[in-house]
């Protein structure tokens, strides 16, 4: 095993098996912040089983060896825990915030489904989860207005061979498809100690928590890390992509993505501070010309989904008022645009830009659960948790030149849209 202290008393700590450790201590408050990523999202689905990774994240609340089936959640939350799972593209992460001194607890039942879920994966099982992912699908997609649109999205903005081409949901289809021996594989492949990373947060000396996480998890077998293939790297869009579509949707909405940088570069970083030039708040490009000058739109919203093994995509969403003219929206859109990637930001536009970046990281890392899932991210995705540490030290070396060179990938030119009308077919 490896050991190293970091600034601001970080401690990493790697168990002979490959689990790698992140330990932050913070005695501010009597709680701990238990915070697992596993090195595996959609992204290492087979495209004939999208899906998959987001069903096992469901699969894992079911039992293990030693933990009956709804088990997990009910003696976790009998002792005060706040806790919850996620899946998206490249990883899987499962946390907790517990009362300090039920950090044992939560411990013992993460390395025991860690080391033998297979013993609680049941026909039974995967036939619940199954029908609760698929009434998740269609309560968040397919009966949501708009709630396709990121389907259609990456389909037009990625080719068939991109992992990044399919959302983390998956199809119903496939969904209906998956097998009690894909999942079983699915966990041999991917749910081992070192594909994993284990961060803690809060009240507890690091050598303590060191000494607890090799109590309950050095015992796992120590396998080699799976093959993690390298998606190619896609460059902006040649040409523009379009759809049309007409639904029963609350007011016409038009959402535009482009391909942008990968995770952990400056380019990623300057997208960001673009993203929060034309739609960061009510005093960016968009809000100013569409919502408050034309009176064309209600609201405009980015989302900046970064990919650190791959290509990322940059997304800006136009909510239209009722009734508004959507041809001309989209017209005054490309000009600021084209304005944007000509000129680039002014320094008080980026100075707003960085203010905005720097008080979302601060609301998202503010209490220990948060913290500690961005420690996991680099760690995971990055190879070091101190990464996390330099965030905002990044945001702050990104130039005017730099998000100028951002703007121009959020093009007209190079952006797959999807533009959604109010039921045209009613029209009289």
């Amino acid at each position: 095993m490896t050991s190293t202290r970091g600034e601001n008393d970080l401690i990493t700590h790697t168990l002979d098996n490959g689990l790698r450790v992140t330990v932050r201590p913070d005695r501010s408050a009597p709680a701990v912040a238990l915070n697992i990523w596993y090195d595996v999202g959609s992204r290492h689905e087979d495209s004939e089983r999208t899906g998959l990774a987001h069903l096992f994240e469901h699969l894992m609340f079911q039992g293990s060896a030693n933990v009956a089936s709804g088990e997990h959640f009910a003696v976790l939350m009998a002792n005060g825990a706040d806790m919850n799972a996620t899946t998206w593209f490249e990883r899987t992460n499962y946390f907790e915030t517990v009362p300090t001194g039920a950090l044992d607890l939560a411990l013992w039942l993460e390395a025991d489904r860690m080391g033998t879920l297979l013993a609680g994966l049941t026909q039974e099982n995967l036939d619940n989860q199954r029908d609760v992912v698929k009434n998740e699908r269609r309560q968040n997609r397919d009966n949501q207005p708009y709630g396709t649109v990121w389907e259609h999205l990456q389909l037009m903005a990625f080719p068939e061979a991109s992992p990044y081409r399919h959302e983390t949901i998956g199809s119903m289809e496939h969904l209906n498809a998956a097998t009690l021996d894909e999942c079983a594989e699915f966990f041999r492949r991917h749910y081992r100690a070192s594909n994993a990373v284990l961060t803690i947060v809060g009240d507890i000396e690091a050598k303590q928590a060191v000494t607890a996480v090799e109590r309950y998890f050095s015992h796992l077998p120590a396998l080699p890390p799976p093959e993690q293939p390298e998606p190619e790297l896609l460059g902006p869009l040649s040409e523009p992509v379009r759809l049309e579509l007409d639904e029963d949707v609350p007011t016409p909405a038009l959402f535009s993505l482009s391909r942008s940088a990968r995770d952990g570069t400056p380019e990623a970083d300057a997208m960001e501070l673009a993203l929060q030039v034309v739609a960061g708040g009510a005093a960016s490009r968009l809000a100013i010309r569409l919502v408050h000058r034309e009176e064309l739109a209600s609201s405009v919203r980015s989302r900046h989904t970064r990919q650190a093994r791959g290509t990322s995509s940059a997304t800006l969403i136009i909510q239209a008022r009722t009734g508004a003219d959507l041809v001309k929206l989209e017209a005054v859109l490309d000009e600021e645009l084209h304005r944007f990637a000509a000129e680039g930001p002014t320094d008080e536009e980026l100075t707003r830009a960085l203010a905005l970046s720097e008080r979302q990281w601060l609301d998202g890392t503010a209490d220990f659960g948060g913290l500690a899932d961005q420690y996991s991210r680099f760690a995971c995705l990055h190879g070091d948790p101190r990464l996390a540490d330099g965030m905002l030290s990044r945001l702050r070396e990104i130039t005017l030149a730099q998000v100028r060179r951002a703007a121009t990938e959020l093009l007209p030119e190079h952006a797959a849209r999807v533009a959604y009308h109010a039921d045209r077919s009613t029209d009289a």
